[in-house]
């Protein structure tokens, strides 16, 4: 007897609510008109600043597209040394006999390191420590190291070509 109860006031609290939403989507779907609504023509004001946004984003994602950026890679460790003019002038030969890769020189205190090259695969620096090591620029052994290194993207790259 309780359950009839309350099962016919669960039943009248639907159709109550029901009844409520249906009254709040009809109202919310008529729209506002304008007091001048015999014509139907619209107007839309827009501000200038918004084009001129829309332009510094343009620039500034296209400058990220063209930005160097860094990625996982190798580069070769030419040497290790506490002679600076050693280092000097291993890192000049390299720059005149290959202009196109970077050298990087770094100081660990007591230690001048001499670093080379961008290489994304560990092919490509193989290739390149076997040139070195047949030029005899360098007398000691060279490694690869994995590092991050500097990439240009692919657009940049092909327009420098």
């Amino acid at each position: 007897m309780i359950f009839e109860k309350n099962k016919h006031i669960l039943v009248n609290m639907k159709q109550y609510f029901l009844f409520l939403i249906t009254l709040c989507f009809a109202t919310a779907s008529f729209a506002q008109q304008h007091p001048d609504s015999s014509s139907k023509a619209i107007t839309i004001t827009k501000d200038e600043r918004i084009d001129v946004l829309g332009k510094k984003m343009a620039e500034y994602n296209e400058s990220l597209a063209t930005k160097k950026h860094l990625e996982k890679g190798y580069r070769l460790m030419i040497l290790s040394t506490t002679d600076r003019d050693h280092a000097i002038q291993v890192r000049s030969k390299l720059l005149q006999q290959f202009p196109d890769q970077n050298v990087y020189m770094s100081f660990q205190s007591p230690y001048i390191k001499l670093k080379f090259g961008d290489f994304q695969e560990n092919d490509d620096a193989v290739k390149m420590r076997k040139l070195i090591s047949d030029s005899k620029i360098v007398t000691g052994n060279i490694y690869i190291v994995p590092e991050m290194i500097e990439v240009k993207p692919k657009q940049a790259a092909a327009e420098d070509q």
